[in-house]
């Protein structure tokens, strides 16, 4: 059959080479792509959800993988298992990098292998993510905003056991419902989930042609998010429990809001401090005043010496944004800088002319900054 011909990395999109991280990811995308529920009636779609996950079936189980890697499509075909012996000694486990059997079987089956005991089969369903952009004041105040997404419910069809009205999930023939199955031979035996059944110890002969044998419906809901105050950028919010639905009565993953916060158009922030750079004329600089200054809560009025220079930082205690831990506020710095005057009256050039020139009646001016100027610094060079 065509079906049995399908190149299963190239089905998922992925490398030969890829890790199960990048094979789940593009699983994820491609099923929900291709997903029945998203496209009504659409049999090209479905045949290609069918085909995501018959590839998905292989690829996420190591030993499958394996097997297809080397053997291909017969490698289904049959056969002879390819874990029924073992050739070559097992002396020195400690020294081969192994502490007991058990480690050897766990790194050859990629950490599938288990021992006895506890539920082997239960698996917690697979975390959500979602971006959300808000604004710095939304970040500094606390934020309440809805958010609209995937929840899934039990199938109303099937009543969740996935099987078609009328029918029920048989026993594994493999496992004979216990969800695991032995492999090796003799001593060297190791317990692992059922390639079957994947564990549920039951298999599905009809899918219900509602939710198409996963017992779950999904829906898109808008839930509440409350963003609270002093969030920065790039950090999550955990909603437990609002992930992908667990298998086998897992528990379901969680839902991870991740927050960006959009760059102010006068304000830098640092943590919990804020940075704002404040322009000063000529004239306010030298003769100091009174600035009114902009805040996250308004307006301000920050006193400012004669003689301010151009790079000085005001420090304003508690003007900034909570911190999102405590009930402490950040500080705001204004960083001053003094804007030179251009284009000019020639009045205007006059009056500078005849003020540069009383600077420079004595070699000593004190109204000058106290710290040398370039030109004053160049002149010392060349003495």
């Amino acid at each position: 059959m065509a079906e049995a011909e399908l190149d299963y990395y190239e089905v998922l999109g992925v490398e030969r080479t890829a890790t199960q991280e990048e094979i789940k990811k593009n699983y994820r995308r491609l099923a929900m792509k291709y997903h029945p529920d998203r496209n009504h009636g659409d049999k090209a779609a479905e045949e290609k959800f069918k085909q995501v996950g018959e590839a998905y079936e292989v690829l996420s189980d190591p030993q499958k993988r394996a097997a297809y890697d080397r053997y291909g499509h017969s490698a289904f075909g049959g056969g002879q298992g390819g874990f029924g012996g073992f050739e070559g000694g097992f002396g020195g486990f400690s020294s081969a990098g192994f502490d007991n059997i058990n480690d050897i079987f766990a790194d050859f089956f990629g950490g599938q292998a288990r021992s006895r005991g506890g539920n082997r089969n239960m698996r917690r369903g697979e975390d959500l993510q979602y971006e959300i952009e808000i604004t710095l004041e939304q970040a500094a105040e606390g934020y309440e905003t809805e958010i609209l997404v995937p929840t899934w419910t039990k199938c109303e069809e099937c009543d969740g056991t996935g099987a078609k009205k009328g029918t029920k999930p048989k026993q594994c023939p493999t496992c004979h419902g216990a969800g695991s199955v032995r492999v090796g031979a003799g001593f060297f035996q190791v317990e692992q989930t059922c390639p079957t059944c994947h564990g549920k110890g039951t298999v599905i002969d009809k899918p219900c042609p509602k939710c198409h044998g996963t017992g779950w419906k999904e829906e898109r809901k808008k839930i509440q998010v409350q963003i609270p105050a002093g969030i920065d950028d790039g950090q999550k919010i955990r909603l437990a429990g609002r992930g992908y639905p667990g298998e086998n009565g897992g528990s379901n993953g969680d839902l991870y809001v991740v927050v960006s916060v959009k760059q102010h158009d006068i304000f830098d922030r640092d943590g919990a401090d804020l940075h704002l750079e404040m322009p000063l004329s000529f004239a306010q600089a030298a003769l100091g005043g009174e600035l009114e200054v902009p805040t996250l809560n308004g307006k301000l009025t920050l006193k400012i010496p004669e003689g301010t220079q151009s790079g000085k930082i005001f420090r304003l205690r508690g003007k900034g944004i909570k911190s999102l831990r405590t009930s402490n506020f950040g500080d705001l710095y204004v960083h001053t800088a003094v804007e030179t005057p251009v284009n000019l009256t020639d009045e205007q050039k006059e009056i500078l002319k005849n003020f540069e020139a009383t600077l420079h009646k004595s070699k000593r001016s004190h109204h000058a900054p106290e710290k040398k100027g370039f030109f004053d610094k160049l002149g010392d060079l060349f003495k």
